[in-house]
């Protein structure tokens, strides 16, 4: 209490006691990948926010572009704004070593980043850091390049393991024959499977295309990592992070590697293996938005990606709880300062509900926080969301009857 001594009108500022929650970004990506400038500052992630500076950063005097580099480039064209770059050796693992912070190691310390891809890297190994990556972490999704040649796309509705294949001398791999004795299968020239194993934070994207090379101005082969990070951060800020990053044109995508049809993609869709499709009039354009969870709460990316933005603007927006007493004043702010953020996040369409007690709970009271739990210094809370999910199946209902054509739309 302050202390008053001589006669006078006192003014003071008291708080309100409301501390908004804001939301945090969604589409901030890291990429990690080898440069067309070999050496340039090699395994720092360095923040880069547009393809020029980019260019004077990793490009240099180089004459002949990369992976990354055309993914970088398709990330900007496709409406990314923000991404960190991490240059690495040709040949060294993109997770990093034990004993140096570099390739994914080196995003591990940056709360920003939503999105993590490593351009043209294929194949169990790289598949399995970049899944492991944002399992551990929980805050960022993966975006999984496919190989750059399929031959059957039924390879890619099984997972692969390293175990199960071996180069042959034409290049082409193979089922390793006690790979295929072990399965049952005698043929040892059975393909193997190239689809990265189920994750709800990863997604998978089929095939490759050509587009322009950013460096010579030709047209080039370029996996789909960039450009469709770029279109996640394009539909983050047009829609929002709840929207499904689909039905959206590939910019700078001239021509698919492989035209995959409605029937390939009625067995590709289900094993979570997002395609690439091409449609006369639209173009080139994104016609899938699945994550690769077998899990039904998590097949959609846009929820796991409304979910790790929720959770995590929740996580930096109570931080000033920590330490509070821990009694109903502290259960009543926490309460009110989510439920107010929550119902912003409903009145944006991201959660299904007429009304905010549809939509979602908060619960933080006597109930959830007993003697004991208290005494073990934590503050629990509850929240339930009831997420929108995507009319991934449009269905129309067309009949006929004496007077005409009776029309129903149906939406699931």
């Amino acid at each position: 209490m302050p202390f008053y001594a001589t006669p006078g009108v006192y003014v003071e500022e008291i708080p309100s006691g409301a501390r908004p929650i804001a939301a945090v970004g969604t589409s901030t990506a890291a990429f990690v990948g080898v440069a067309p400038d070999r050496r340039a500052r090699l395994g720092d992630a360095t923040a880069v926010n547009s393809w020029s500076q980019f260019v004077r950063y990793y490009v240099g005097d180089a004459t002949e572009s990369t992976d990354l580099a055309n993914a970088v480039y398709g990330f900007f064209e496709n409406g990314g704004g923000r991404c960190y770059i991490c240059n690495i050796e040709e040949g060294q693992p993109i997770a990093g070593t034990a004993r140096q912070r570099t390739g994914l190691r080196s995003f591990e310390a940056i709360d920003e980043i939503a999105i993590v891809a490593a351009p043209g890297y294929n194949g169990v190994e790289s598949w399995e850091a970049l899944i492991s990556h944002c399992e551990k972490l929980q805050d960022r999704v993966a975006i999984l390049d496919p190989p750059r040649e399929i031959e059957d796309v039924e390879q890619l509705t099984r997972v692969a393991t390293t175990g199960e294949v071996e180069p042959t001398a034409t290049g082409r791999k193979r089922r390793t024959p006690a790979a295929s004795a072990k399965a049952g299968e005698p043929d040892p020239n059975d393909e193997p499977g190239m689809r990265p194993r189920d994750s709800q934070y990863a997604t998978f994207y089929f095939p490759w295309f050509d587009a322009l090379n950013p460096v010579t101005g030709t047209q080039t082969e370029t996996p789909p990592s960039g450009h469709m990070a770029g279109i996640w951060g394009r539909t983050d800020g047009s829609r929002g992070v709840h929207k499904a990053p689909a039905n959206e044109p590939v910019r700078g995508a001239l021509g698919l590697k492989y035209a995959v049809t409605r029937e390939e993609q009625a067995i590709l869709n289900p094993v979570g293996v997002n395609c690439l499709r091409f449609f006369p009039g639209d173009g080139i354009v994104v016609w899938g938005a699945r994550t690769l969870s077998g899990d039904p709460e998590w097949t959609y990316l846009n929820v796991r990606r409304l979910f790790n933005n929720i959770k995590e603007s929740i996580d930096e927006g109570t931080r000033w709880a920590v330490f509070e007493p821990n009694d109903y004043i502290l259960w009543r702010n926490l309460t009110r300062d989510i439920t107010a953020f929550l119902t912003l996040v409903w009145r944006d369409g991201a959660l299904l509900g007429r009304t905010p007690q549809e939509a979602f709970f908060v619960k933080c009271d006597d109930e959830t926080n007993p003697a004991e739990e208290r005494d073990a210094g934590r503050v629990v809370c509850y929240i339930g969301i009831a997420p929108v999910k995507p009319a991934e199946f449009v269905v129309f209902k067309l009949s006929q009857s004496s007077g005409g054509a009776d029309f129903e739309q149906i939406g699931a």
